[in-house]
């Protein structure tokens, strides 16, 4: 595409009459680039890219977008803001993608990676050609992907979308961070379908106060548009037992169709059972009612469930194709996972890593636990540090034998994050093992026939990030290695 063309998706603010090169792709990596890119300088937390827009010419780039002039012997586009250009000019670049395929967007505290795998699930049980990105990898048709961040910035995302195109994917299922929306990572996405899960405390290092988290992850109902097509039709799918949905439903032009438990809405489930094996419910639709009965256990997992389903039902799937699809299902991956190597106690690895989510599973764990509960958990450094107290207290009030353990440190020392912890409860009702893998054999060692063991914050993670250094570490394995060693 010609600079000029790529150019034009700017306008009316932009006119530049200058060279115009052929742009064969987009980077703001200045390793990346070759001959005939256009590289873009991104002003982040710790690096400038304006700094290495010379060694980005030198490479092979033909033109530059920066936010200050550059002496440069290519054309630099001076700009306002490069993030918001470069979400612009991916969407073009890359033919606008999302246009093409069905997108559906999940955003809330928890809960979005297992509803994501939940959807994507029903529709390539219907045969659809599916994609898939969020916290854990992104999937495109058959081809998985390694990601860093659940939601990649708008350059990664719309080269992905685009790939998704090519390999002629039907439907797309995202995880939406409040980061990204915060920081329009996800402009010039063409949502079909919003989904909310739930809001809770975290990520406060970064929005500061709960009313501003709240109020970017409404972005995401915003960002459906304001028309009405019969031949696209526009849907936000929302938590009728969370108060936010009242902020979301007023933030959105789309349609609103509601799921929950405890609160009147469209989609409702009604005598729910909960087993160590599985969880039943009545799945209530206008007065019709639909039995479940599915491998998935807790209330919290119930309500990923709705919102699959409801999501799937506004796109036109038969409701009795969307049940067998979610009875069939068996888990995911470091979601309330066991780990079974022939003891006779239970092992559960978790992601739960904010007050909410780690309570909801121990109250899960609490319906079908004989005696006692142990559980590892940790707060991850460099994050809302003033989560770490109620973390300790959730532990201490829902479970029987606490250890508080190092997660993902980064650059804090885990030590002090301990005491952070610790500040919230009184008493010696916890043990402090700094070490994790000490903390997981330690509690593998004391745990008794009929014992429930919870591995906590780190889920399908495989790594450890202590100080600048990441480690290989997976809880399932350490957990296993402890049962087997013992």
């Amino acid at each position: 595409m010609k600079l000029q063309k790529l150019l034009a998706y700017l306008h009316p603010i932009l006119p530049f009459n200058g060279e115009d090169p052929e742009i064969t792709s987009i980077e703001n990596d200045n390793r990346k680039v070759q001959k005939g890119s256009l590289f873009i300088c991104i002003k982040g937390y710790t690096v400038d890219g304006h700094n290495f827009a010379e060694s980005a010419v030198n490479n092979g780039a033909v033109a530059i977008i920066a936010e200050r002039p550059l002496d440069l012997d290519v054309p630099v586009i001076v700009v306002n803001d490069t993030t918001r250009v470069m979400a612009v000019l991916a969407d073009a670049f890359y033919g606008q993608p999302t246009k093409k395929l069905r997108l559906i967007g999940i955003t809330g505290t928890n809960g979005k990676t297992t509803t994501s795998h939940l959807i994507e699930k029903i529709f390539a049980d219907t045969g659809k050609k599916t994609g898939l990105i969020g916290t854990m990898y992104t999937k495109i048709a058959d081809k998985t992907i390694e990601t860093k961040n659940t939601t990649p910035e708008s350059l990664t995302l719309q080269k992905t979308f685009q790939q998704m195109v090519d390999a002629d994917v039907d439907l797309a299922v995202m995880e939406v961070s409040s980061h990204a929306l915060d920081l329009g990572r996800v402009h010039g996405c063409d949502y079909d379908i919003a989904v909310f899960t739930n809001l809770t405390q975290d990520h406060l290092d970064y929005h500061k106060t709960m009313e501003e988290y709240k109020r970017s992850k409404s972005l995401l109902f915003a960002q459906l548009g304001n028309t009405f097509d019969l031949n696209k039709p526009k849907f936000a799918v929302l938590n009728a037992d969370d108060p936010a949905t009242k902020m979301y439903s007023r933030s959105t032009a789309a349609h609103v169709v509601t799921y929950g438990i405890d609160q009147k809405a469209d989609l409702k489930a009604e005598n729910i059972h909960m087993t160590p094996k599985g969880t039943k419910f009545d799945l209530v639709i206008d007065g019709a009612i639909y039995p479940v009965q599915m491998q998935l256990i807790g209330k919290f997992s119930v309500y990923n469930v709705l919102a699959s389903i409801t999501a799937a039902l506004v796109s036109g799937i038969g409701i009795n194709d969307i049940i067998h699809s979610i009875e069939t299902v068996e888990g995911v991956a470091g979601r309330f996972e066991l780990v079974h190597a022939g003891q006779d106690f239970t092992v559960i690895v978790d992601y739960a890593h904010t007050p909410d989510s780690l309570e909801n599973v121990l109250k899960t764990i609490q319906h079908f636990a004989k005696k006692k509960i142990f559980v590892i958990v940790g707060c991850g450094g460099d994050r809302d540090r003033t989560k770490r107290p109620l973390m300790a207290q959730i532990a201490c009030h829902f479970a029987t034998n606490p250890i508080f353990t190092s997660d993902n440190p980064r650059s804090e020392d885990p030590l002090a994050i301990l005491k952070e912890m610790e500040a919230g409860v009184q008493g010696d009702t916890y043990q402090v093992i700094p070490d994790r893998k000490e903390a997981i054999y330690t509690a593998v060692n004391q745990a008794a026939a009929g014992d429930v063991i919870l591995i906590a914050g780190k889920g399908h993670e495989t790594y450890q990030t202590i100080g600048t250094v990441v480690h290989d570490f997976d809880d399932r394995l350490v957990a296993r290695e402890a049962i087997e060693e013992r």
